[in-house]
């Protein structure tokens, strides 16, 4: 599913026309953006959590020149899905 599929679906389920639904579901989108990007961590209930996962610093190679660098410690964004959800997609409703 695409972002344009995700407002048309949005738009029928709701009655609202698709330009509405495009700023809203871009809206949602920038807010989840800016919270991770100040650090804080996205819980939605019943759906799952969009969560910062902390990467320690580790020795990479770069075998093609046989050099050695350090990378340092860094957070990516991950998503975790709440159990509900989780157990619905497994029994696949």
């Amino acid at each position: 599913m695409t972002k344009a599929d995700l407002v048309s679906d949005i738009s029928l389920k709701t009655g609202i026309d698709k330009a509405t639904a495009l700023v809203a579901v871009e809206a949602f989108m920038e807010t989840i953006k800016e919270t991770m990007i100040s650090g804080e961590n996205v819980y939605l209930r019943g759906f799952g959590s969009f969560i910062l996962k902390k990467r320690a610093t580790k020795t990479a190679r770069n075998i093609s020149k046989n050099t050695s660098l350090i990378v340092p410690e860094h957070n990516i964004p991950a998503f975790k899905p709440a159990k509900t959800f989780s157990a619905a997609v497994a029994e696949k409703k």
